[in-house]
């Protein structure tokens, strides 16, 4: 028995610290990836997207805050990339960086998110909570840092903060929702060959047209949107979100070159443009595709609750008692035919569960560390 209470008793901190560890890699590398590409506003240098705040708001929905020292080192070891000199401005950019998504989490959490983005509620609070009033935190924090400490003019404290809160809010709401997607995923061993078939020619469509829209000459980044809107009819947050990401990314590229619908604009210009087009569309992703879902869901719920009452109905006329009822059902909010597995809550809004089934196994969200 001491052997295993021994081992038990080590497992904690070692999975503590693998986990810590594996945040802070992913914050880092995410980092790494948004430092690649820049663009510079009244002196001040910030990325469009900044990936690493869509990366600590996952993990912390997914792991807890246990995972907030892993965000903390992470954040540290990407300043240190930038400049060696712990002056208390990159003191006040840690604080920030780290606060913010802690932030985002208990606003989230408060407001009852779920990781599944389901609900239209569920996209709401990521949009409005997550990232445009918790990032509010790190915007503040790191420029004020900089205009005490002299590094940058009272005046471009606007601008420059406009910039900063803009990078991280979109980190938010690009990155976050797709790796809630694989965190969430579940594999079909037998999906419907049809399925294959629209998503190959989606991603073919996305490949095609993405390119075209972001690097043409000509303004056509309005051609982005049929295909987000396709993706959420067909395939909800995957096929959306995906998309989305993608088309981003290459409109950052774009803009940072300075090529297709970005040539011949000014730094402020260009931000302006990317920073709309990029917020205008993960807004249509992520709500587009979380309304279709909640209504996709509200139907199946209807029609278990139908086919309940036939086959009550059929006992009594025969004679017999009504069936049990079982305590959960499950059903798939991804399979477009109905077909799958989900689980059942006992939140009103969401479908499938009764009030007298018992506790709702999926009810408490985000997901925490066991």
């Amino acid at each position: 028995m001491a052997p295993v209470v021994g081992t038990e008793q080590l497992r904690g901190p070692a999975v503590f610290s693998l986990r810590t560890l594996a945040v802070a890699a992913c914050y880092y590398g995410a980092g790494r990836l948004g430092l690649l590409r820049h663009l510079v506003v009244d002196g001040a240098v910030f990325s469009p997207i900044w990936p690493p705040t869509g990366v600590a708001v996952a993990a912390l929905l997914v792991f807890g805050p246990s995972c907030l020292p892993g965000i903390a080192l992470g954040a540290f070891f990407v300043i240190l990339s930038i400049t060696t000199a712990l002056t208390p401005a990159v003191l006040g950019t840690l604080a920030g960086s780290t606060l913010a998504p802690l932030c985002a989490y208990l606003l989230l959490t408060r407001f009852g998110f779920r990781t599944e983005l389901s609900r239209l509620k569920d996209g709401l609070a990521l949009v409005f909570l997550g990232a445009l009033a918790a990032m509010t935190v790190s915007a503040t924090t790191g420029v004020g840092t900089l205009v005490l400490t002299d590094r940058l003019a009272a005046g471009d404290f606007w601008p420059v903060w406009l910039a900063w809160w803009v990078g991280d809010a979109m980190g938010v709401l690009i990155v976050t929702p797709v790796l809630l997607l694989l965190y969430n995923a579940r594999w079909h061993p037998h999906p419907a060959r049809w399925r294959w078939k629209e998503a190959t020619a989606l991603v073919i469509s996305v490949a095609a047209l993405v390119p075209l829209a972001t690097y043409s000459s000509v303004s056509l980044l309005f051609l982005v949107y049929p295909l987000l809107i396709w993706g959420a009819l067909r395939f909800q947050l995957a096929g959306t979100m995906l998309c989305a990401l993608l088309a981003s990314v290459l409109a950052t590229l774009a803009a940072t070159d300075g090529t297709g619908p970005f040539a011949g604009l000014s730094r402020i210009e260009v931000m302006a443009k990317l920073q709309a087009f990029n917020g205008a569309m993960a807004l249509t992703a992520l709500l587009l595709s979380a309304v279709i879902t909640e209504q996709r869901n509200t139907r199946r719920s209807v029609e278990r609750a139908c086919q309940e009452l036939v086959e009550v109905l059929e006992h009594l006329t025969a004679g017999e008692p009504p069936p049990p009822r079982p305590a959960e059902e499950t059903y798939d909010a991804d399979d477009a035919d109905g077909h799958g597995t989900r689980t059942g809550r006992a939140d009103p809004d969401a479908p499938f569960h009764r009030a007298d089934d018992g506790p709702d196994p999926g009810a408490q969200r985000p997901r925490q560390s066991r």
